[in-house]
């Protein structure tokens, strides 16, 4: 009996402690057969229709600021359309004629239901659509860069959400755990054969995809991106990642906008993750390496999850006297260090960022919180109100 349970408590050890060296292993990996990076030579063509999608509930306040970047970017063919869900718009007005403002007639209190409301409203048969949130700034050559992987064949792109606030230690920390995700989730994952994860904005995708998606799924509450990733991958189709198709992302700068994120966050890690067990089934039958990687990555908990369960069995292998384990623990979170700094390294990340580090431990407290809450999260809120706005011409001093 005590052997079964040494067995049981060292196979828990595995399955909480590989997510703690899995990113410096698909580094390592990315790092040797750097020929999935070779550029290719794009023929020239005339410039694709893109719908952008831009979604709104309750809170108006950035949409200006939004459209704004939006208008000024280095294209011409696309239209706007802005969905203002159980928005007061009394005030809102554009004179672009490129930027069409929705008011559905009921609150649908729904990203998808938003997207699907848009895109029953289509002024024309748009080749493409992507998404922006309404606090997000669009940079100049954003959809010239998601051109570039179109044009390969992709059906889907995934860009990077920088941040536009790095006024507090919340919001760099928000940032960096951003550009965590965007390095291994994103850059390497993609690089290596499988696919980017989606982050809600700043993606893009072949408009007869989204729309099939959209017509066989009706989501509710948070988390239409795990369910659209999921979608795409388990089609075998790939998620491009492109590091230059940028959109500054509003960062949460408050404590209580940190809880109240995170909290429906992790309520679709929970009920999702288990997608990955079909996407891991699927590679191994299709011999996909994209299915499998991705179907790893999403059992992957959040961060702060999987890093205080190890704490846990490090402690625990301390209080039974089992140094050796100790060792192993200690060494694999060493490694995680190492990874962590990797991506921040390479990613020219602010200076702010980097002093923000030392509040880890706060901010691993208020998700802790987050955590506690997460189980009704979707009753809460469907959206998070930010409290700052600054154009894109500040973005990088």
């Amino acid at each position: 009996m005590m052997e079964a349970l040494t067995w049981l408590w060292n196979i828990l050890q595995i399955i909480i402690g590989y997510n703690l060296v899995l990113p410096l292993i698909l580094f390592l990996l990315w790092a040797l057969f750097p020929s999935k990076r070779k550029s290719v030579t794009e023929p020239q063509e005339k410039e694709p229709d893109y719908a952008i999608i831009v979604t709104a509930y309750q809170y108006t306040d950035n949409l200006k600021s939004v459209v704004d970047s939006i208008t000024k970017i280095n294209y011409n063919n696309y239209l706007v359309y802005i969905v203002a869900d159980n928005c007061n718009i009394d005030n809102l007005s554009f004179s672009n004629e490129k930027v069409i403002l929705l008011k559905p007639e009921t609150i649908i209190a729904s990203n998808t239901g938003s997207h699907f409301y848009a895109v029953e409203r289509f002024k024309r048969p748009h080749e493409y659509v992507t998404i922006i949130d309404s606090d997000n700034l669009v940079d100049e050559e954003y959809i010239n860069e998601l051109n570039h992987y179109f044009r390969k064949g992709y059906v889907a792109v995934q860009g990077v959400r920088a941040a536009k606030n790095l006024d507090t230690t919340y919001s760099c920390l928000d940032a960096a755990r951003d550009i965590y995700y965007h390095f291994y989730d994103g850059k390497i994952l993609f690089q290596l054969g499988s696919s980017a994860t989606l982050a809600g904005s700043g993606m893009a995708f072949r408009t007869d995809l989204y729309q099939d998606f959209l017509d066989k799924n009706q989501i509710k509450g948070a988390g239409f991106d795990k369910i659209l990733q999921h979608f795409i991958v388990a089609q075998d189709l790939k998620i491009a990642f492109s590091e230059y198709a940028i959109v500054y992302d509003e960062k949460t700068s408050q404590s209580d906008q940190l809880v109240k994120q995170r909290a429906r966050w992790i309520n679709t890690w929970f009920k999702y993750f288990k997608l990955g067990f079909g996407l891991i089934g699927k590679g191994i039958r299709n011999l996909s390496l994209n299915q499998f990687l991705f179907g790893i990555t999403l059992l992957r908990p959040p961060l702060f999850i999987f890093l205080i369960l190890s704490i846990m069995c490090l402690l625990c292998n301390l209080i039974i006297g089992n140094s050796t384990l100790a060792l192993v623990w200690t060494t694999a979170f060493f490694l995680f260090i190492i990874g962590f700094v990797i991506s921040l390294v390479v990613s020219n990340t602010d200076k702010r960022i980097y002093k923000s580090l030392i509040s880890i431990p706060k901010f691993m407290f208020f998700q802790i919180i987050s955590l506690l809450k997460s189980k009704n999260a979707n009753k809460h809120s469907v959206s998070t109100q930010h409290f700052h706005n600054k154009n894109i011409e500040h973005l990088n001093q």
